[in-house]
């Protein structure tokens, strides 16, 4: 155990670091930094168990920070450990710094998660938990890794800590210990303001084990995590109570902690001399590593290479007793996709896309052994239960099965399952309605900065809900979420996969196409309603390229029809009718926009002539396809929200009919 001045003093180094990072940015946000401080240093050099030689170990325990906006902490802690220089922190917030605003993943640098939008951080810890239970459950002794999470009282108030709170309390996920930094104070007012209600009791109630303690003494900090990683039913919830700019002075000398001004502004001037002479550093050289300190995490870096040593000792006798569990350990963290035998899938013609998907994800429950699913309460309906049937439900203290029970919570579901996938070793689904893809936006949104290759199935995909009415029909949601395969990562590749099959054997394609796809979330949107199969000798692995010709299609056409999902089988029924007035007729089903435009311009002209005269078709808004179309064309889509009404008499009162597609068509001609 270090000596407690030590430890304050490392404390302080921290905190003047994050003070002086954000100064010198002129940006940020130090008092909580400042706060937290004494927990982090207590955890990352006395606790936290990693390689710093191999930081993809993936036996190490991981930390996940919520409040992006603490970032001066982690980075600052991660300065005292190697993983940033001193000059990285003065270039915080700077183009190409490696320091940005909210820390984004950088597992080599020892961050394991992009935080910003409050909430979500410690529900990817709550999903890397659960990956971590799968994975013990399939490796034993190799992955005994406790998650760490770190939560303000931002993210206690978003309303996803209800779902990750519940679900983390209902498994038991004892290795999971999470610090919630309640200083009292937020960005505009004190928290007692806005919450009055007993956030211990919330937690207990939960079935989590909640240690309240002085989140500033090392001594109550150590012995609480201690206690927790004795606890062997529940997770933990540390309350430390904190003081928001420990520290920190004002220009005349008095204090200025517990204060709404440091949260997220820059000390300034005098107070910034001030606080730096208080914590006993040089305000003329503030960005140093004093030397005990230097010496307290030199002596951590020492204990950890013993410590390590042991488990990769533990490792290596297990892998030879286990040599083929040892060869699924290593292919399940390659990050390569898996193999799959796509051509053995037997669709039945005509069916609902999502009963398409059941039928392939019946085959990947038995083929892809670190596939976990999830379902927001409706794997029936939803069809993931084609994965259920083959395997069973996580339950608490029985890991051994692969699907995940979410219950109704569609947000939490989608950060838990990005949180598994940043965790690493499985590969990640989760399904819901269409309509309700608006709950899951920021989770989706995150899963693309990330770049985590989480499958997200969505069925339900048009206003062919019929009866449930407006409340459950998607209008909007495709051209929302297509935006998202417009909208580039900052490798410069499309930041997410979205496909739309138009009929059963082309949902076998999508599916292969997301299990291909480990570099960016994929979303899948499936039908509920049955879809007549496209023409025979329609070349299905045409679907890769984004848009093709459907089989049957006239040389030459007097115009090209393009739509995806259930409305191309509405195209092909048009197109009879129109062949009978000797109009020539190109289908093209779309599935993709996206994969089409990363396409040669030689195969999307040949595919949709800019000079042709263009239909589109679409259940949603006209602007989804009007980048298909382009401004010559003319598209059919929904312009207003759904009714309630059995789906076929929708179709023809909205004019998802062949007869309109003739009457259309006919009318551009």
């Amino acid at each position: 155990m270090n000596d407690n001045k030590l430890m304050n003093r490392a404390a302080d180094n921290i905190r003047i670091l994050a003070a002086s990072m954000v100064e010198k940015a002129n940006s940020g946000h130090p008092g909580g930094a400042m706060g937290g401080a004494d927990f982090v240093n207590v955890l990352f050099s006395e606790f936290l168990v990693y390689d710093p030689e191999n930081p993809r170990w993936e036996g190490r325990d991981r930390f996940f920070l919520d409040p992006g906006h603490m970032s001066p902490m982690l980075y600052s802690t991660l300065a005292l450990t190697g993983k940033f220089t001193l000059d990285e922190l003065k270039e915080f917030r700077q183009w190409g710094s490696p320091t940005p605003g909210h820390p984004e993943v950088d597992i080599m640098r020892g961050i394991e998660n992009t935080s910003g939008p409050l909430g979500q951080g410690h529900t990817f810890a709550v999903g890397a938990a659960i990956a971590a239970k799968f994975l013990k459950a399939r490796f034993n002794e190799v992955m005994n890794q406790t998650i760490y999470a770190y939560i303000s009282d931002g993210g206690i108030q978003e309303e996803i800590s209800q779902g990750s709170g519940r679900i983390a309390g209902a498994l038991g996920l004892d290795n999971l210990i999470m610090f919630y930094d309640s200083n009292d104070i937020q960005l505009s007012t004190e928290t007692k303001d806005v919450t009055i209600e007993d956030t211990a009791m919330k937690y207990e109630a939960w079935g989590w084990k909640v240690l309240s303690i002085n989140g500033n003494d090392p001594d109550e900090i150590r012995a609480a995590i201690k206690e927790a990683q004795a606890e062997k039913e529940r997770p933990t919830l540390i309350i430390g109570k904190t003081v928001m700019g420990k520290g920190a002075r004002k220009a005349d000398g008095s204090s200025y902690e517990a204060n709404c001004a440091t949260h997220g502004a820059p000390l300034g001037g005098d107070a910034y001399v001030n606080t730096i002479k208080n914590l006993g550093g040089d305000p003329t050289n503030p960005f140093v590593i004093f030397p005990e300190v230097a010496e307290l995490y030199a002596k951590r870096a020492e204990e950890l290479k013993k410590i390590v040593a042991e488990r990769y000792a533990v490792k290596a006798a297990w892998a030879k007793a286990n040599p083929e569990l040892a060869a699924k350990l290593e292919l399940f963290f390659s990050g390569k996709a898996p193999k799959v035998d796509w051509a053995a899938i037997e669709q039945k013609a005509g069916s609902a896309t999502r009963a398409a998907s059941a039928t392939v994800l019946g085959a990947l429950a038995t083929q892809v052994e670190n596939m976990i699913v999830a379902s927001a309460d409706l794997s029936n309906s939803d069809k993931t239960d084609g994965f259920l049937k083959k395997t069973h439900s996580f339950k608490k203290g029985d890991f051994s099965g692969a699907f995940f029970q979410a219950g109704v919570s569609e947000l939490s579901m989608a950060c838990i399952c990005i949180g598994m996938s940043l965790h690493g070793g499985v590969i990640a689904a989760c399904g819901t309605f269409f309509v309700f893809s608006d709950y899951m936006k920021p989770a989706v949104r995150m899963a693309a900065l990330m770049e985590q290759p989480v499958k997200f199935i969505w069925t339900h995909d048009a206003f062919r809900v019929g009866e449930d009415g407006p409340t459950h029909e998607p209008v909007e949601q495709e051209a929302q979420i297509r935006l998202m395969e417009k909208l580039k990562n900052h490798k410069g590749h499309n930041s997410m996969l979205v496909l739309r099959p138009a009929d059963a054997e082309e949902t076998t394609i999508a599916w292969k196409l997301a299990m291909e796809n480990m570099s960016t979330p994929t979303g899948l949107i499936f039908s509920r309603q049955n879809i007549a199969n496209l023409p025979e000798g329609t070349d299905y692995e045409q679907a890769a390229k984004g848009a093709y010709i459907v089989a049957g299609s006239d040389e030459n056409p007097d115009v090209v029809l393009v739509a995806s999902g259930s409305e191309v089988s509405t195209l092909v029924a048009g197109t009879e009718l129109l062949r009978k007035d000797g109009v020539k007729v190109r289908i093209v089903s779309a599935p993709s926009e996206g994969l089409f435009r990363n396409q040669s311009k030689e195969y999307q002209e040949s595919v949709l002539p800019a000079n042709a005269k263009i239909f589109g078709l679409t259940a949603g808004l006209p602007v989804t396809l009007q980048g298909l179309v382009g401004c010559h064309g003319k598209v059919w889509g929904l312009e207003s929200f759904g009714f309630s009404a059995p789906y076929k008499v929708l179709d023809e009162k909205l004019g998802f009919t062949a007869e309109n597609v003739y009457n259309q068509v006919k009318a551009m001609l």
